[in-house]
């Protein structure tokens, strides 16, 4: 069926369409990362984890997926977001079934570098994509749109795995999570179609998305993008901030299950707590911002304001340690998930609002290498916290502070609107 056959069919504009698809694959991604959090405490009980073993095996991936934004960002700025995505899922989920076949510690950690260096594909594609997709009063909403993915992904795992590692065993989960991956590539092949390529998108669609269909744009290369301070505001602020979604997404349910003595089972209905909560504040940040900005603010001041108020919503996870029950923890770490993925919505929406989108997915793999980096950093320092002290509250406190110390670099480094030419 043509292109322009299929936009027929649907009801809103064809750029929400592709935006569901980049909410899929990034559904999808964090199934697959989040599986190995969700299984930590029984993969400690069977296969004789210490604390620093699983650290070593959550820094690998770190150190793959920092590689991998590098990598992917230069590649899909080249290739295209289209191919550059379905290549990127296509990998990620064979490295995730590689998990099931895994034993040893080192064997869990290849697995674990594979699946980094294919992941570390999604942002910079689907970034990339919403700046070719969506105006600029629309990005931050569609970033954070797609970015709820990575909330449902958590939540659908501690769902779905108990009843998979109670039916088949753990190594199920791995070879299922990677089948749904494979599913997504045959869908995008079809439905993720280049919006230059003009069959897809509709008259009135064009008028919508106008400049992203400028031609002649000259990209620039890597040492004129390393030169742009805004390039270094947005990757300080992701390695001060994207460890502390890492410590979440990996410590999270290892804190839960060991201070208030909650079993496998019984973490699925608080951590689906503080996910839905993340997803409010990723759709709820993108939406006010974007709200902002068709009341008169300037695009780049509205992502500030936001991001600001985020960070101090995240200070509220100093209180978690002592909290009564695990319903109270689940609420405040419901809201400081929330926070930061209100702050990721518009932080990454401003690179594509002062980048041309030829440059796009490289400033973003630039700086989420730096955030990946961090991340390594913060697995093994929290593997050696928690080891020799058996306490979070240090690492909490590290949590609530990074947000602002990020938004005041942010605000000194990116203070201009205007996109690069």
């Amino acid at each position: 069926m043509p292109a322009a056959c299929r936009q027929e069919r649907w009801r809103v504009p064809y750029r929400w369409v592709v935006c569901a698809l980049l909410f899929c694959a990034t559904t999808i991604n964090y199934i697959d990362r989040q599986l190995l959090g969700i299984l930590a405490p029984t993969l400690q009980v069977e296969l004789g984890w210490s604390e620093r073993d699983y650290g070593f095996i959550v820094t690998s991936f770190q150190a793959a997926y920092a590689l991998g934004l590098v990598g992917f960002g230069y590649i899909i700025d080249r290739v295209g977001s289209r191919w550059g995505l379905t290549v990127a899922v296509v990998m990620w989920s064979v490295a995730s079934m590689a998990h099931g076949c895994a034993r040893s510690v080192l064997q869990f950690a290849a697995a674990r570098f594979g699946l980094g260096l294919a992941e570390a594909g999604n942002f910079p594609a689907s970034i990339k994509t919403v700046s070719e997709w969506f105006p600029r009063e629309e990005r931050a909403f569609a970033v954070g749109v797609f970015n709820a993915g990575s909330n449902v992904g958590a939540i659908i795992t501690p769902l779905v795995v108990p009843a998979i590692v109670l039916g088949w065993g753990w190594q199920a989960a791995f070879f299922l999570s990677g089948l749904v991956g494979l599913v997504w590539v045959a869908a995008a092949l079809y439905l993720l179609v280049p919006p230059q390529h003009g069959a897809a998108v509709s008259a009135n669609e064009q008028l919508a998305v106008g400049e992203q269909f400028e031609t002649g744009v000259r990209r620039p290369g890597w040492l004129g993008v390393m030169r742009d301070r805004r390039t270094w505001g947005f990757a300080l602020a992701k390695f001060l901030t994207d460890p502390i979604w890492w410590f979440y997404l990996y410590w999270v349910p290892k804190f839960l299950s060991s201070k208030f003595d909650v079993q496998l089972a019984g973490l699925a209905a608080p951590l689906v707590m503080i996910y839905l909560l993340a997803d409010v504040g990723s759709v709820g940040g993108g939406w006010f911002s974007s709200r902002l900005s068709t009341r008169g603010w300037t695009v780049l001041a509205a992502r500030r304001q936001v991001m600001l108020v985020c960070a101090m919503l995240a200070l509220s996870v100093v209180l978690v340690s002592n909290a009564p029950n695990v319903w109270y923890a689940a609420a405040i770490l419901g809201l400081a998930t929330a926070a930061h993925q209100g702050w990721s919505a518009n932080l990454f929406a401003t690179v594509s609002d002062v980048f041309p989108k030829e440059a796009v997915a490289s400033v973003v793999g630039f700086g989420g290498m730096l955030g990946a980096v961090g991340g390594m950093m913060i697995a093994t320092g929290a593997g050696w916290v928690l080891e020799y002290t058996a306490s979070y509250t240090t690492l909490f406190c590290v949590c609530a502070s990074a947000y602002l110390i990020a938004w005041f670099l942010f605000r000194a480094l990116v203070s201009e609107e205007a996109p690069t030419r």
